[in-house]
């Protein structure tokens, strides 16, 4: 397995239980894990729907969520903050690591 792959189920793993990414989401995490890399805990709400639409591009183009975070109502703002979560945690454990 790759380092990604691993920083991505980290951040599965630390997802709090009322997210519930799509079954079908390993790319997505794949962004998720650069992201904890670039950006580790100082990582936003707008970053990861940044991410989520780079990778919503390539399976729904035209999907109404797909534009930039500050047009997002709250409430689908609100949707990407355990994602937040999970990538700061994920950080802060391969700090600890040393990953």
């Amino acid at each position: 397995m790759s380092y990604l792959r691993a920083d991505a189920g980290l951040i599965r793993e630390l997802l709090p239980p009322e997210a519930r990414p799509p079954s079908d989401a390993d790319g997505l995490f794949l962004f998720y894990a650069v992201l904890m890399r670039a950006k580790g805990e100082l990582v936003t709400a707008a970053d990861v729907h940044d991410a989520w639409a780079a990778w919503m591009e390539s399976r729904d183009p035209g999907h109404a969520a797909i534009v930039p975070f500050d047009e997002l109502s709250r409430t689908t703002q609100r949707e990407d903050e355990p994602y937040v979560q999970a990538i700061q945690a994920a950080a802060r454990v391969r700090s600890k690591d040393g990953s």
